[in-house]
């Protein structure tokens, strides 16, 4: 039995899109399991559904007390949901909150394959799902608690089935009786997910297939009107509740305070010019770096068929969006990335040209090599000899990769190519995020002053210590997260007054001479309970805390 034949036995059916899941669940569990809370956005989604869950108000998102009105609620339901499922909120535990993320990566390689399939065949639908589905980007975001990778899921999803509808009336295969409504469903839990993304490249890939195909009978097999239903059943109930529950002040803030300012300008200096995302979608697409220049020839020479059409409406469009936007983040054109994918895809059914080959072999050995010396990069500026038995490792696999999927393809295996970029890519992120990036402390530092203050029993979960911690000169939230929703990030002042208090306090060295100043104003002494260096990698300052507890005979607060 040839690889091509394997192919197409395995993605026939079920089993296609089954495999695909399989495929991006292989690649973003260890990381899931295995990295500590992320900051900033990660471990603020995971505080704010922790805070859900406390208090029982699943309407208003919020950040300790201060109101979080930038995204809408879908995230924080499904990670509600997982918590409640398989952990609870007082363990902190980040892998429960992480599992909607890595079942949004698998639907996005499920429906990724299952949409392809019904342009390209079975073995391409296979081997579209996998090249997603272990992207560099989405096997990482897989395993980061926030909205974009069930947005890729969601938003695949509903491209797949309307990409199925829009085959059937092209004398493709039946879509069957669910297309619509799964297209309904993607966009909707997508719009409660990450509000108007999803709608918006659903809208441009429909705007752009009319004007192509010059005709648009097919789109009323969507069933709008009982689309708009779904749409208004899913999203709407909240959109009400938290429209009274807050007088209207979480859309300004939506809208005015988050969308306006990045449609302006570069929210928050994460603004670049025109050409950032494509600069990047190399690294970022890796393994699939590989089959990049194929998927572009095909793009340009084969727009008239209909499932190359598709993948082209689907992807211009919304890439420009995201290009023409002041703010840039490297995650926004992952909605479009399942596009990339089919295009690959479709390459794969004729032959590559010398030129494109020799193209995709030389950009994806780049990368490969380019991305085990990152690999040895974060050894040496954040790890230790120790850790170079789980580097090399990684590095050798990211590599190998590279060089062994271009020579395949360079010697005329494309599907080989392919398959072994897949599989060695897959291995090296493991590699990478479950084997190396734990090790490298200094990014750490949160989870490593849980551990000492968890050593010493000053964690208030642990019912001995008083709480709350109060923490001068550093307030990343993966530590409110760690010590839990009441943690008080204040100045020096507020750290001396909870060691007065007899409770626990985290000093930053760069207000030592302040706290010591106020402690003395209490006549407060205190004992050093433990030290932890290392890199505060949101802002690039290097940090060392000290983590503080009353000594004993320290006079007390007469509250106390």
């Amino acid at each position: 039995m040839t690889l091509d034949g394997d192919l197409a036995r395995f993605g026939r059916g079920w089993r296609g899109p089954a495999l695909a899941a399989l495929i991006a669940f292989l690649a973003g569990l260890p990381g899931l399991l295995a990295v500590p809370p992320l900051d900033r956005d990660e471990s603020r989604f995971a505080q704010a559904t922790a805070q859900m869950l406390e208090s029982r108000d699943f309407t208003v998102i919020r950040y300790q007390e201060a109101p979080r009105f930038k995204k809408p609620v879908g995230i924080h339901w499904l990670q509600a949901a997982s918590v409640s499922l398989f952990s609870n909120p007082e363990d902190r535990e980040i892998w429960a909150y992480r599992i909607p993320s890595l079942l949004g990566a698998m639907l996005a390689a499920a429906a990724c394959a299952w949409g392809a399939a019904a342009f390209f065949g079975p073995g391409a639908g296979l081997l579209a799902g996998a090249m997603l589905g272990t992207t560099f980007l989405l096997s990482t975001e897989a395993l980061i608690a926030k909205t974009d990778a069930v947005l890729c899921g969601t938003t695949t999803l509903a491209l797949a089935a309307l990409a199925r509808l829009y085959a059937e009336a092209r004398d493709g295969p039946p879509a069957g009786r669910r297309a619509w409504l799964l297209f309904w469903i993607g966009l909707s839990v997508g719009t409660l997910d990450k509000g108007p993304v999803a709608p918006m490249v659903a809208a441009l890939t429909i705007a752009v297939l009319c004007l192509m195909d010059r005709k648009a009978a097919w789109l009323g097999r969507l069933n709008w009107i009982w689309g708009v239903i779904i749409l208004v059943a899913v999203c709407g109930p909240w959109a009400w509740a938290v429209t009274v529950a807050t007088d209207g002040g979480f859309w300004s803030a939506a809208l005015g305070g988050d969308l306006a300012p990045k449609l302006a300008g570069g929210q928050e200096t994460h603004g670049a010019p025109p050409g950032y995302h494509a600069l990047l979608s190399p690294i970022l697409m890796f393994p699939m770096t590989l089959m990049l220049p194929a998927a572009a020839v095909t793009a340009w020479k084969r727009w008239r068929e209909p499932g190359v059409r598709f993948a082209i409406a689907w992807l211009v469009p919304t890439w420009l969006v995201f290009e023409a936007l002041p703010t840039k983040l490297v995650h926004y054109t992952l909605p479009a990335y399942g596009a990339v994918a089919w295009l690959a895809a479709a390459a794969l059914l004729q032959p590559i040209g010398g030129k494109t080959r020799w193209t995709g072999a030389a950009l994806t050995a780049f990368f490969g090599v380019a991305l085990a010396g990152g690999t040895f990069y974060l050894v040496k500026a954040y790890g230790d000899a120790s850790d170079l038995t789980f580097a090399i490792p990684a590095a050798l696999l990211l590599a190998a990769a590279g060089l062994g999927g271009g020579y395949l393809l360079v010697r005329k295996a494309p599907a080989q190519a392919v398959v072994a970029a897949v599989g060695l890519g897959l291995a090296g992120h493991a590699a990478l995020a479950a084997g190396l990036a734990p090790r490298l402390n200094p990014l750490w530092l949160s989870s490593r002053v849980e551990k000492v203050m968890a050593k010493a029993q000053l964690l208030p979960e642990q019912g001995i210590a008083d709480a709350p911690v109060t923490v001068a000169g550093y307030a990343e939230p993966s530590l409110v997260f760690a010590l839990g929703t009441p943690t008080e990030l204040a100045g020096p002042e507020d750290a001396a007054q909870a060691i007065y208090e007899h409770r626990p306090a985290v000093v930053e060295t760069r207000q030592e001479a302040a706290f010591e100043t106020a402690l003395a104003v209490y006549h407060a002494r205190t004992h050093l309970v433990g030290t932890v260096k290392g890199l505060d990698y949101s802002d690039g300052k290097k940090m060392t805390l000290n983590i503080y507890e009353a000594a004993p005979g320290s006079p007390q607060a007469p509250d106390q």
